[in-house]
């Protein structure tokens, strides 16, 4: 169960950037802070008496293979990013399971902990919750994190076709696949994207990896995340890790640490990214093509950010020379957490590289400053003459040359803010709600990547 909040840090003056940045935006992606339940007691009575019931059906069918009594169970981790996802890696944990029966605020995961949570009415948070990061929303609408079969199994349960985009607690059902493995244990994979579920029938088999779905926000949800519950052959919950205050034999094959510090994604904008309000998808303003000494947004997005660590950040021009190079160093520990600087002094074409270094692991993202390689079409925007500039209200544009619906317009303030967006070029453009002040006309092509940047004044 999540929510999410947003925090903006300004920071000031840090240490060791190069050129013109002097300040980090960024801050703490919270996950869940109201603590509210992922599943109702009365929707859990009914799943467990509908999972009875088709686990009685399917031995009767002889669909299910005699209980493994022997068998260790050791599961993979349940979610994997698509082959479509460019991001470094997509998830964070935000809750274990609680190990303290009492509340409210009795927590206590595996690790002594208390990266768990209960509720005033007696929740005892009971599964695994996986959230993805960054850009939730964003993710669930292009099926960039899936959900697979931890080890083999037998679908033994499917609901599909719930409402996906909750925000709140509402006793929704959620869409969901429970799997029974060869010992009898029984995997419960909760809150998923409505028509993403596996086209696989109850009672047919599933292997280790195996596609279940993707991870959405159906049920009693305040966000994409995945609920991933385990039970033991005698229906006794299970909490997979080893750990101070879990001391069992873990049921991972690779149990992760309790904290794993790395970058998730290093990404270029051409504005500050939007999170906007739950369930709107994000507004990511991703781009990898800027025009000369426009602003340019570096960021990067962590999980697990620990208190004294450094992240190093470098910037190379096209020829390879370092044009600047920048630390940022934490003094919190964050599940997850967002940093971004701007650039606007970028001038020399070609293909420049942004790296980030955090914890042993480097990731970089290439990204181009270039006048645009146009079409037959696109060419005419070479044409495009703008006039009066300096203007007092009104831009007015001349000499357009192409079918004006195929192109749209979008003016930035000297931040890389948009603030002005028409769907369709026009000969004339009305910004007199503006501020006095420098701004930047982008006219961009919406079939492909071709663009044309004007520098304006407004008096």
């Amino acid at each position: 169960m999540k929510k999410i909040i947003f925090s903006l840090i300004i920071l000031v003056s840090v240490a060791g950037l190069a050129q013109n940045q002097e300040e980090a935006y960024g801050g703490k992606y919270t996950f869940n802070p109201t603590n509210m339940p992922c599943i109702s007691t009365a929707q859990k009575t009914e799943i467990k008496n509908q999972l009875a019931i088709s686990i009685a059906s399917l031995k009767k069918q002889g669909k299910l293979a005699k209980v493994n009594t022997k068998l260790i169970q050791q599961f993979s981790w349940p979610v994997k990013k698509s082959s479509d996802s460019d991001f470094a890696d997509f998830w964070g944990i935000s809750n274990y399971v609680d190990h303290n029966a009492n509340f409210p605020d009795e927590l206590q995961d595996y690790n002594c902990g208390s990266r768990t949570y209960d509720t005033d009415s007696g929740y005892n948070h009971r599964g695994l919750d996986i959230y993805t990061w960054p850009f939730s929303w964003f993710q669930m609408e292009n099926d960039m994190a899936e959900i697979i079969a931890p080890a083999d199994g037998v679908i033994i349960f499917k609901r599909d076709g719930e409402f996906d985009k909750s925000c709140d607690f509402n006793n929704n059902r959620w869409n969901a696949v429970y799997l029974r493995h060869n010992d009898g244990s029984v995997t419960w994979f909760g809150h998923m994207k409505s028509g993403s579920l596996t086209t696989k029938n109850v009672g047919d088999s599933v292997v280790r990896g195996e596609y279940l779905g993707v991870i959405g926000s159906s049920g009693n949800s305040t966000g994409p995340h995945l609920h991933f519950e385990i039970y033991d052959a005698s229906n006794n919950i299970i909490d997979p890790y080893n750990g101070a205050c879990n001391n069992t034999t873990s049921w991972w094959a690779d149990q992760k640490e309790y904290r794993e510090p790395t970058i998730n994604a290093v990404l270029t904008h051409s504005a500050a990214p939007d999170f906007n309000t739950c369930p709107s998808t994000e507004t990511v303003n991703l781009s990898d093509e800027f025009a000369p000494n426009t602003t340019v947004y570096l960021a990067s997005y962590f999980r697990d950010q620990l208190s004294g660590t450094t992240a190093t950040y470098r910037l190379y021009r096209p020829n390879g020379v370092v044009f600047s190079t920048w630390n940022r160093n934490f003094t919190n520990t964050w599940s997850s957490s967002y940093w971004y600087w701007t650039f606007n002094n970028l001038s020399a074409i070609g293909d420049w590289r942004f790296e980030v270094t955090y914890e042993g692991k480097t990731e970089s993202k290439t990204f181009k400053v270039t006048n645009g390689t146009l079409s037959v079409e696109d060419r005419q925007l070479e044409k495009v003459a703008i006039g009066p500039n300096p203007f007092q209200s009104t831009l007015k544009l001349s000499d357009i040359l192409f079918d004006v619906t195929n192109y749209q317009a979008v003016v930035y303030n000297n931040l890389g803010q948009q603030v002005y967006t028409a769907a369709n070029v026009s000969r004339e453009m009305n910004l007199s709600s503006l501020a006095k002040g420098v701004y930047f006309l982008k006219i961009q092509s919406k079939t492909n990547s071709a663009f044309r940047t004007f520098p304006i004044i407004k008096n």
